[in-house]
């Protein structure tokens, strides 16, 4: 048989009334308390409600605006550039030999290749044949002006002796017909032959001074081929003479293009010439703050736990992906332990202002234009307008719409998806 439950139940006895009240006093303290947190509470979560979502602090990069120095800099890495590097050239076609490898020292006016060229050689024999064959032209024109002139001088003077021969029987006609010595008839013959003789004296002077002409325009054609063919002389001289290639500048010898006993075209690369006594350093800027540099601004050069001074002493005005060439020249003497291609640290002065409002830069100056910024203030990221200014690669310059003290997202706001409000949780 299945016995009851009559031996496991009992009466219980009624709780005393301190208990009971006990009970109804820790239920009233307990709705208060209660109700204190969601009053105190209520604040957030209604801005909570109103933010409609959330982000991890730990996702964004907060800054402090404050008020400052803002100093506009440009800064990156250079290498150390020759700014002297002369590339050496073949003046002519032929075999070379090398006089000194890379990295050899060389002074100015020192011997580097020597290019041997028989064709070239052998034109310059031959141009100067043809110089002293002219010139041996010149000189027997010269002898055959002083020729002709003499016969023309002869013959004027001829001229000129019959001429007053011819005078002087007219005057001696003329005193004997007034003498009643001879006839009208011998007066007028004489007459006749000085005036023969006036014209071919006339006609002595017009052959002597168009054959002084004619000898002079021809001798001076002489003089001026024999001229030209000495220029022509001097430039394969000159020619024959670059055959030797001379170092331009004291430096070093950097690469060669060629190999000993090869044969080189003309205008092929030989070598360079690295001036060290004049290096400067390279470096690649933006394009963006490439529009600011000049030369002549103030820089610092870093590297091998040294700072040098410095300043732009060139900027390229070609872009090339996006990047602009500047090169800085030290300020005094050169460095002795640089070398060419080194790797240094470089950075350029563009500006410095005092008492700036200003905030760490950040994506956000790059996203949507740097007009608005998300500014944290109790939990929640709110969304405001600003405008900004002066900008360096560590700062940005504040004009509008932020206070000092502020706190503001840097980066990570892409997590808010523009919202206007968003909760920020630890």
């Amino acid at each position: 048989m299945i016995r009851d439950t009559s031996a496991q139940d009992r009466a219980l006895a009624p709780q005393p009334l301190w208990r009971r009240r006990r009970a109804q006093v820790l239920a009233a303290v307990g709705g208060g308390v209660a109700l204190a947190l969601a009053a105190w509470a209520w604040p957030g979560l209604t801005r909570g409600l109103q933010a409609g979502q959330s982000v991890s602090q730990a996702r964004l990069a907060l800054a402090e605006v404050e008020r400052g120095p803002l100093t506009r800099d440009v800064a990156g890495e250079g290498k150390v550039v020759a700014a002297v590097s002369p590339t050496l050239y073949a003046g002519s076609a032929g075999s070379l030999s090398l006089l000194v490898q890379a990295g050899d020292p060389v002074k100015q006016g020192q011997p580097l290749v020597r290019i041997a060229s028989p064709e070239l050689n052998a034109r310059l024999a031959q141009e100067r044949s043809n110089a002293d064959a002219l010139h041996s032209e010149a000189l027997r024109a010269e002898a055959d002006a002083r020729q002709q002139r003499a016969i023309a001088q002869g013959q004027l003077e001829t001229a000129a002796i019959a001429h007053k021969a011819a005078q002087n029987e007219l005057a001696r006609q003329t005193q004997a017909f007034d003498a009643g010595a001879t006839a009208r008839s011998q007066v007028d013959q004489a007459r006749d032959a000085v005036e023969r003789a006036q014209v071919a004296l006339k006609q002595a002077q017009e052959l002597s001074t168009l054959k002084d002409d004619a000898m002079r325009f021809e001798l001076q054609a002489k003089r001026q081929a024999f001229e030209r063919q000495q220029l022509l002389v001097k430039d394969i001289e000159r020619q024959s003479g670059e055959l030797t290639v001379r170092s331009p500048v004291d430096g070093q010898v950097g690469q060669l293009f060629v190999a000993d006993r090869m044969s080189v075209a003309k205008d092929a690369r030989l070598l360079t010439i690295i001036d060290l006594s004049q290096l400067e350093v390279q470096m690649q800027v933006a394009e963006s703050f490439a529009r600011e540099l000049q030369p002549g601004m103030p820089g610092e050069i870093s590297g091998n736990s040294q700072r040098w001074a410095g300043r732009v002493s060139s900027v390229s005005p070609e872009v090339v992906n996006g990047e602009v060439a500047a090169r800085l020249r030290f300020d005094g003497a050169v460095p002795e332990q640089l070398r060419q291609n080194q790797r240094l640290s470089v950075r350029v002065l563009l500006d410095r202002r005092d008492n700036v409002l200003s905030v760490a830069r950040g994506s956000f100056v790059d996203e949507g234009g740097g007009r608005t910024a998300y500014v944290l203030r109790d939990g929640i990221a709110e969304k405001r307008a600003i405008k900004l200014g002066a900008q360096s690669l560590a700062k940005v310059e504040v004009l509008e719409g932020l206070q000092p003290g502020e706190r503001v997202v840097i980066s990570g706001a892409d997590h808010f998806r523009g919202a206007e409000r968003v909760v920020i949780t630890p």
